[in-house]
């Protein structure tokens, strides 16, 4: 299972996403430079000549001179496209695209997808088989049975690269290691546990042959068909897939088999268990309901027939999913780290185990969060890891290269495994995965956020976003003929959106009478605060905030920041005792770098920049970074001096007073803090490695860099985020996109921007 939840969106919203800037989802990167005439010839010819010759000589130096030893293809022929069916190869590719973004963000494994426009597998076979040279490994993926069995059959023969057809082997991991621990919490033992499957495709059949592998009896296992059971005998509907699992019994459909039975695990249709068979099962019944996009029983109905059952579905808005995501990116991973030549049962029950065992160790905390708190610990509800569990990338793709190594199929054993675990945590940015943690603690814990600019495209489409992400409601500021543009822009229940107008709000009175009491000795007219009350969307929308009607804000996109910032703190304080500020975080696959102040100070002080650098290591950390911090300057320790660099100085030295829990240090030049060779010029340098936190000396500079890297950098860029108001509100900046804007109101709803 690839996993349904409860996120919904627009038909025109998804076409948006894919469409937006460059058509896909993915795009080849050159990870060697280009620049000048001598790249390009190391890079083609004539220095490309000499590793060709090397592997001439020695195929195994492909992995040291190409791409391959990290290099997936995601290979289909679009017979069973998720729940769509056969709609062609070329109909695939978005999936596909999707698949190879996954590899990427959660095990760093690079992949491109090629479609397959064939039905014969002949053909099939003999495509993929002539690529081998190409690949480190091969993922098929939404290929109808029992052609995905001829399929990779063949290929597992043919090629000497490992070949797994998730739809099949990821679905039985993930379910074998809910499995395990089902029965642990149960008292059952693999060897006697009973099994009835409902469904006969390549998922069930792989689950059912990898459980068998593990302990579990075959005569303990009666699989369901649409016919019914598959016994001993039956000869209609039978093909030699079912006929191993076929066994002697008396029942002869699923309500019979499901008498007195342990396990039901379900790889069919939606509304196929009843609640009265349920209750037909044996005691502490173990039910893990997979169809998708709805499962074979809801959760609440097979509660309510069984108070004891342990339950685990396809989907993310209940407890313990089944979601492929937690094992094929890491099977990968382990296998492609040792050059191993096929995924074997070893490797595949090794994951298994390594999954279960994650499970039933203390959750981390930012996990949990984003959980509400309900996956605390090992338990019912908790038998299966989050897919955005930090730890599975260091975990599983050990536990399959140790099982590799142990059964001959690695190529490049491991001599250290403890080291290569520290090698896999240190491949992915811990940004990702509190970024996306911060997505699943707002659906958990629902806010109201406030778009003041409510009559703009970009917004509004950021509000249906926020909105059908399940994220918390929208309360949008804009005049009359709100919902017609919503209507317009393909969403259906648009009265439902919530719309506040000045001119008729029931709102407006108590606000002007609030703000008159903050502005009159300001300056301010009551009709002055009457004029701005009524004709200003960020005066408007932040009184909403104050008020109490929404827990966040978003703004920015029609003005500029300064003029912004002004309008809003007419009605919202900074928070007591703290200066506000701006940080642009800007996102690599590998690194995160913080850089603060770019939006609000133009001189700070010595006490506005020390407190400007703890208080961004708060940020840091609670996006899963160890802040090292550096003030940076034109000057690196005096040299150039300079007129301008006491108050950084003073900085450092107001830190050494108060002894922060991180490391800092400056004045220093950019290529100090980030360059390791650089900064060993200075061996009494405090910092352990690269800082990842830019103190600014002043708003220019910050302002200029964060805009440059924003245009001219290759990564991501988050903000710039408004720390030290006294409610979360965010100002977003004029070029910003809904997935911005999305972004922005997730993170000040969940309180990482404070």
């Amino acid at each position: 299972m690839d996993g349904g939840s409860k996120v919904q969106f627009s038909d025109r919203e998804a076409l948006l996403y894919h469409e937006h800037g460059r058509p896909g989802k993915i795009e080849i990167v050159a990870s060697k430079p280009m620049a000048t005439q001598r790249d390009l010839s190391l890079a083609y010819s004539p220095g490309v000549a000499v590793p060709v010759k090397a592997i001439a000589e020695d195929p195994a130096r492909a992995y040291d001179y190409t791409i391959k030893g990290n290099l997936v293809a995601v290979i289909s022929n679009g017979t069973a496209i998720l729940g769509l069916g056969n709609l062609g190869a070329l109909a695939s590719k978005p999936v596909m695209e999707g698949k190879a973004v996954l590899f990427k963000r959660f095990a760093d494994v690079d992949s491109i997808d090629l479609e397959v426009d064939t039905e014969d597998p002949q053909r099939f076979i003999e495509a993929v088989e002539l690529l081998a040279p190409s690949f480190g490994g091969i993922n098929l993926e939404d290929i109808a049975a029992p052609n995905c069995f001829i399929i990779e059959a063949a290929l597992k023969e043919r090629m000497n690269i490992p070949v797994f057809h998730d739809d099949q082997h990821g679905t039985a991991i993930i379910t074998a290691a809910g499995l395990i621990n089902a029965c642990y919490l149960t008292g059952r033992d693999l060897a006697t546990v009973k099994v009835v499957v409902n469904g006969a495709g390549a998922a069930a059949i792989a689950c059912t042959s990898l459980i068998k592998s593990m302990g579990v009896r075959h005569e303990n296992v009666i699989m369901c068909d649409r016919k019914g059971t598959i016994y001993q005998g039956r000869t209609e509907g039978m093909d030699q897939w079912k006929s191993a699992h076929a066994v002697p019994t008396e029942a002869r459909d699923l309500t019979e088999a499901l008498v007195g039975a342990d396990v039901f695990l379900g790889l069919s249709a939606a509304g196929a268990l009843k609640p009265e068979m349920v209750k037909d099962m044996a005691p502490a019944p173990i039910i893990f309901a997979m169809a998708n996009p709805d499962p074979e029983i809801s959760p609440p109905d097979a509660r309510a027939a069984r108070p004891d059952a342990i339950i685990a579905t396809g989907r993310s808005d209940y407890p313990n999913q089944v979601n492929n995501v937690l094992c094929f990116p890491f099977i990968f991973r382990g296998a492609l780290d040792v050059h191993a030549t096929a995924i074997n049962e070893e490797m595949k029950i090794a994951a298994a185990y390594a999954i279960a065992d994650l499970a039933r160790q203390q959750v981390p905390e930012e996990v949990a969060a984003a959980y509400g708190g309900r996956a605390s610990s090992f338990g019912p509800e908790y038998i299966i890891p989050s897919p955005f569990d930090p730890r599975l990338m260091e975990i599983v793709p050990a536990a399959v290269a140790k099982a590799a190594m142990a059964t001959g199929v690695a190529q490049k054993p491991i001599a250290d495994l403890d080291a290569y675990r520290t090698s896999l945590r240190a491949r992915l940015n811990p940004t990702t995965s509190v970024l996306t943690l911060a997505y699943e603690a707002a659906r958990t814990n629902p806010k109201r956020v406030v778009f003041a600019e409510g009559e703009e495209e970009t917004v509004l489409r950021a509000a249906i976003q926020f909105r059908d992400g399940g994220y918390g409601t929208p309360v949008l500021v804009g005049r009359e003929g709100l919902h017609d543009k919503l209507r317009a822009m393909g969403v259906a229940d648009a009265e439902s959106f919530e719309v506040h107008n000045s001119v008729n709000s029931p709102h407006v009175p108590a606000m002007v009478d609030m703000l008159y009491e903050r502005l009159q000795r300001r300056g301010y007219l009551r009709r002055d605060v009457e004029r701005m009350v009524n004709r200003d969307r960020n005066i408007f929308g932040s009184l909403l905030l104050k008020m109490g009607l929404g827990d966040a804000m978003i703004t920015g996109t029609t003005r500029t920041y300064s003029q912004t910032m002004r309008e809003i703190r007419r009605v919202i304080d900074h928070a007591e005792g703290k200066t506000p500020f701006g940080i642009h975080v800007l996102v690599d696959q590998h690194h995160t770098i913080f850089m603060a102040d770019t939006t609000v100070n133009e001189r700070p002080s010595a006490e506005m920049l020390a407190d400007i650098a703890e208080r961004t290591a708060q940020v840091a950390r609670r996006m899963g970074h160890e802040p090292r911090v550096a003030f940076l300057s034109y000057s690196t320790f005096g040299n150039p001096e300079g007129s301008w660099l006491e108050n950084i100085r003073e900085a450092v030295a107001i830190l050494d007073r108060r002894q922060p829990a991180f490391e800092y240090e400056g004045e220093m030049a950019p290529d100090v803090a980030l360059n390791a060779k650089v900064m060993k010029n200075y061996p009494f340098c405090r910092l352990s490695g690269p800082a990842n936190v830019l103190v600014m000396p002043g708003l220019q500079s910050a302002n200029l860099s964060a805009k440059l890297l924003r245009e001219l950098g290759g990564g991501a860029v988050i903000g710039p985020m408004l720390v030290g108001m006294e409610h979360p509100v965010q100002v977003a900046t004029m070029a910003s996109t809904a997935s911005d804007l999305v972004t922005l109101a997730v993170l000040a709803a969940g309180g990482i921007a404070q």
